[in-house]
């Protein structure tokens, strides 16, 4: 593991960085606003692909991969080949979210990533993930190399936690 991927995994907080790690688990914060709720005021149920997206999007901001860079460097991005949620219970206007991201496998091309979304530490909703990065003709891409250095010191984390359990 690189030294620059360690000191980016223990950061606890940067300027305009929405969110901590908390072991292998990066945990983003959220309030549930009228916009994300329906008529009787409980969020959208497409809105947590919103706020799941966010806090992925964080995470990797979080450890220095910004989106826009990584485009306009290496020419390559991310997508989602695969999403599957489990909807357990609502959320409502005013409360209170916490997001819970953890890279759990990583492949050439790939990597997969489970998210939980909790109110007061009881389950909403789980996902399961699956990301690719593609060049942006849309052709599988290996990950970069210190994009994938990172992205190894986060899943050797869940693996570590994993273990540990």
């Amino acid at each position: 593991m690189s030294s620059s991927a360690d000191a980016a995994l223990t950061a606890k907080a940067k300027p305009g960085i929405a969110g901590h790690f908390s072991g292998s688990v990066y945990v983003y914060t959220l309030r549930v606003f009228y916009e994300d709720t329906d008529a009787a005021g409980i969020v959208y149920y497409a809105n947590y692909l919103k706020f799941i997206e966010r806090a992925r999007t964080e995470m990797m901001r979080a450890v220095g991969i910004n989106h826009s860079s990584m485009r306009e460097s290496e020419g390559a991005i991310f997508i989602v080949k695969r999403c599957t949620l489990d909807y357990h219970k609502p959320a409502r206007l005013d409360d209170w979210l916490e997001i819970h991201t953890r890279v759990t496998t990583l492949k050439g091309a790939s990597l997969e990533v489970e998210q939980s979304v909790l109110k007061e530490g009881e389950l909403l909703v789980n996902a399961e993930l699956r990301l690719a990065c593609i060049c942006e003709s849309g052709t599988p891409a290996r990950f970069p190399t210190g994009l994938r250095a990172v992205l190894e010191s986060l899943n050797n984390r869940s693996q570590q936690a994993g273990a540990g359990s």
